[in-house]
């Protein structure tokens, strides 16, 4: 299963830093008119060696926005489109990232600075993860790589099958205006979703090693946590799940599902049937994890959960939940799903968060062996 990145340039992020305008908003003509050299480029090409060799797709802009980049480390590239202007603008990085959006890429990477965060954290909110390769002159947002080469490195780990924490980590900006006049005026304008370097460290855990029981507890207890009133959630079979139900103190199905609102339980152990009438009309989720050791996530055991529910449902309300120890019983295989529709399966396809722990989650693959 090939890897889609997505990638985006701000070909003049940084032009100001250099011939002393404390930032490049709005500033890009007299940045180039002081002999400022463009550096954007250069730092993603850097980003992206840790790339070559493995199994990518970008798709990105043509020119400075991207595909030169790409090229310049032999990606296979896709070019979604180009920028309106030259140079371009803040418009055509929103243009840019909305057209990475539409065609499902597992992670975008973007060099700029704060500005362009903004710029990104508009058109794509936290559909998608991020990962910034620092190119401009004020980097205060927290989506950013410490260094370009460690940006590339966070999204190799990505590709390589490695296990990495997703966060909701800060955009912010300052007022360039009063930064010129010796303020700093710091902005909060968002948050977008980040995968960050797995430290392999378990918040609960004995001598370094998970312990599973108090691990499965942490995970209930962040799913209860952030139930929504009003919603229902369609909670599936396992031990894990089990936990869920556990938490809210219901009696539960372990191999069936409930469904569940408002802390009450609504239906027990129910068939397709159903669920799709009860589901119908209604807003919900879904909580489900993976058979531990053989990795399906949906059609061993669970036929319940029917093609029909999981588009009504929507992937976007779909919650796995597994413990890093059943994650790493897989030995970099990716999760395995069996609907019965072969469409939904290819559509199930890619990066997915995981939750791992209380507000602890990584970014695994979906994704059948291809035959």
């Amino acid at each position: 299963m090939g890897f889609k990145l997505g990638l985006i340039v701000n070909p003049v992020a940084g032009l100001g830093g250099s011939v002393a305008l404390k930032g490049s908003d709005n500033m890009t003509k007299e940045a180039l008119a002081k002999g400022a050299v463009p550096k954007a480029n250069l730092r993603c090409i850097n980003a992206l060696q840790a790339l070559q060799d493995l199994d990518i797709e970008v798709f990105c802009w043509a020119g400075d926005m991207g595909a030169d980049c790409a090229a310049a480390v032999g990606l296979k590239t896709t070019i979604l489109g180009h920028a309106a202007t030259e140079p371009s603008t803040a418009q055509d990085t929103l243009d840019a990232a909305q057209d990475i959006l539409a065609v499902g890429v597992d992670v975008i990477l973007f060099a700029g600075g704060d500005g362009t965060a903004r710029d990104i954290l508009n058109a794509i909110r936290d559909q998608v993860p991020v990962v910034g390769v620092p190119a401009g002159v004020k980097i205060h947002s927290g989506v950013y790589g410490i260094t370009p080469k460690a940006a590339g490195q966070v999204v190799k780990q990505l590709v390589t099958g490695e296990l990495v924490s997703l966060r909701s980590q800060e955009v912010r900006d300052i007022d360039e205006e009063a930064f010129r006049n010796g303020q700093v005026k710091s902005r909060y304008y968002g948050e977008m979703l980040v995968p960050k370097e797995h430290q392999y460290i378990q918040a609960t855990k004995s001598s370094g090693k998970e312990v599973e029981s108090l691990v499965v507890k942490d995970i209930a207890e962040f799913i209860v946590d952030n139930m929504q009133e009003d919603i229902r959630y369609i909670i599936g079979s396992g031990s894990t799940v089990a936990a869920v139900m556990d938490t809210l103190g219901l009696d539960n199905t372990l191999l069936g599902v409930d469904v569940v609102a408002n802390g009450q339980l609504l239906a027990a152990d129910v068939t397709a049937k159903e669920l799709l009438a009860l589901c119908t009309g209604h807003q919900c989720k879904m909580v489900i994890t993976l058979i531990g050791g053989q990795g399906h996530l949906f059609g061993r055991g669970n036929q319940q959960l029917s093609p029909e529910l999981i588009r009504l449902v929507g992937l976007e309300n779909i919650h796995i939940v597994a413990t890093k120890t059943k994650i790493k019983q897989l030995h970099n295989q990716p999760i395995l799903v069996d609907t019965g529709d072969p469409q939904l399966d290819d559509k199930l396809k890619g990066l997915v968060p995981v939750t791992c722990g209380y507000d602890d989650q990584v970014l695994y693959p979906i994704g059948n062996p291809e035959h």
